[in-house]
């Protein structure tokens, strides 16, 4: 009967919409980091709770590049990264150990009013099962450009549960790339997405994260 049960839900569970299932990784509870929340001199943050004082995650300078410690999820910048037309953002990510649940980190571009309500940006992020995906932020909504897609080009975690991966945005008149070490993993039409404003960093929740040579430059 148990295993009768069992099969039962787990046909449950595939025939669950992907938003609800998607709820439940979203309902894993943060794991605040002790304190009140920190950041390098010079960088901002935003939860996506809207909580401006950044309770429960601490980032620090450590041997050239920035450690995240979140509890909850949020985007982190400095304002005077803004970039116009043509140029490419990007970042070395190294996830220190597995997380309870798929939590997604990478980059994002087009950043404009992230201190408001109307609050929007374009970001491309990766997650410990090797998928990637692509949304937009427009004020409290997030539609999604790409849905969760796997690819051979994300280094999954080694026997240590580390794992890294080199994320870029290419910016381009028509086209924006996006790329995982080296490889284009995808390309979208530069009309449907934001890439003119702030550049930064897009952070999920309950995440031990190093993030190294974080750059924009114009080509």
């Amino acid at each position: 009967m148990k295993t009768v049960i069992l099969a039962i839900a787990a046909l449950g569970l595939a025939a669950m919409p992907l938003v609800a299932q998607d709820h439940q990784h979203a309902a894993d509870p943060d794991k605040k980091v002790a304190g009140r929340g920190s950041l390098p001199s010079g960088w901002k943050g935003r939860l996506d709770s809207g909580d401006t004082s950044l309770a429960g995650v601490k980032a620090a300078q450590m041997g050239g590049g920035v450690h995240f410690m979140t509890g909850p999820a949020g985007i982190y910048y400095k304002p005077a990264d803004k970039m116009t037309g043509a140029y490419e953002a990007h970042a070395t990510f190294t996830q220190m150990e597995p997380a309870a649940h798929p939590e997604a980190y990478g980059l994002f571009i087009g950043g404009a009013d992230l201190d408001g309500a109307g609050q929007k940006y374009t970001y491309f992020i990766v997650r410990q099962d090797g998928k990637y995906m692509i949304k937009r932020r427009a004020g409290a909504e997030t539609p999604t450009v790409m849905d969760w897609t796997d690819s051979a080009a994300i280094k999954k975690a080694d026997s240590s549960g580390k794992m890294s991966n080199t994320l870029a945005i290419d910016v381009g008149k028509d086209k924006v790339r996006f790329l995982v070490n080296g490889t284009e993993v995808t390309s979208v039409d530069a009309s449907k997405v934001d890439a003119a404003g702030t550049v930064g960093l897009r952070v999920n929740h309950n995440l031990n994260l190093h993030v190294e040579g974080f750059a924009a430059k114009a080509r």
